[in-house]
């Protein structure tokens, strides 16, 4: 359980600032320096403070409809001092470039039949000290209606908190704007997730549903 957060409580960021992660040497000083000149170059804007007070999350990456939202949210990332990871299939992380892609940040998971990808996740999180894993739980770039479920379970079972991360098109904005403990019901919690993205909208005009969403069958 995080500290100063119950069950089921919402912590709203403040959005008037942008204060990163702490200094975590010169390298990734360069790489900051790099991407927040991408994001200015681009156009875009960065709000909400980094909590730092969390070690771990799962960062609600929406709303996700191109390749460029990666680009953008590695970019932020790199802005707010913070090692993204990204789930990815094992068979990336071995052969000669395998080392590099988990440098990259992709934590590799089993997708075979049978497997359990909350458990293999929550297993992740308990082996390090420090992790931001960033989900898009839309799970895919084209129109859907309902979001996958699985960043929520992944959540609750590392006892992480959600965070969510907004990326609006509409206004050039990237946003970090609050965290929620989860509290297991998820049609509650999600009603709560949502109205941080109201109003957001992807790179492909329509395609996000600024809706509520429901836990799949």
């Amino acid at each position: 359980m995080l500290a100063g957060m119950s069950d089921a409580q919402q912590m709203k960021f403040e959005t008037a600032t942008a204060r990163p992660g702490a200094f975590r040497g010169p390298f990734s000083e360069i790489w900051r320096y790099l991407c927040t000149a991408y994001l200015k170059l681009a156009g875009w804007k960065i709000e909400g403070d980094w909590p730092r007070e969390m070690p771990k999350m799962v960062l609600i990456a929406a709303p996700h409809t191109s390749n460029w939202d990666g680009v953008n949210m590695l970019a932020a990332a790199g802005f707010y001092r913070v090692p993204l990871k990204w789930m990815g299939k094992k068979e990336l992380t071995t052969g000669p470039f395998g080392p590099i892609v988990k440098w990259l940040g992709c934590v590799p998971v089993d997708r075979k039949g049978g497997t359990d990808l909350v458990a293999q996740m929550a297993a992740a999180f308990a082996a390090v000290p420090r992790m931001v894993l960033a989900i898009p739980p839309e799970g895919t770039r084209a129109a859907v209606n309902e979001w996958k479920t699985g960043f929520y379970h992944i959540a609750r079972a590392a006892g992480a908190p959600l965070v969510m991360s907004v990326l609006d098109y509409g206004t050039k904005t990237i946003r970090l704007s609050g965290a929620l403990v989860p509290s297991g019901d998820y049609d509650a919690d999600l009603a709560v997730i949502m109205t941080h993205y109201e109003g957001a909208q992807g790179l492909r005009g329509g395609r996000f549903r600024d809706k509520r969403a429901k836990a799949e069958r």
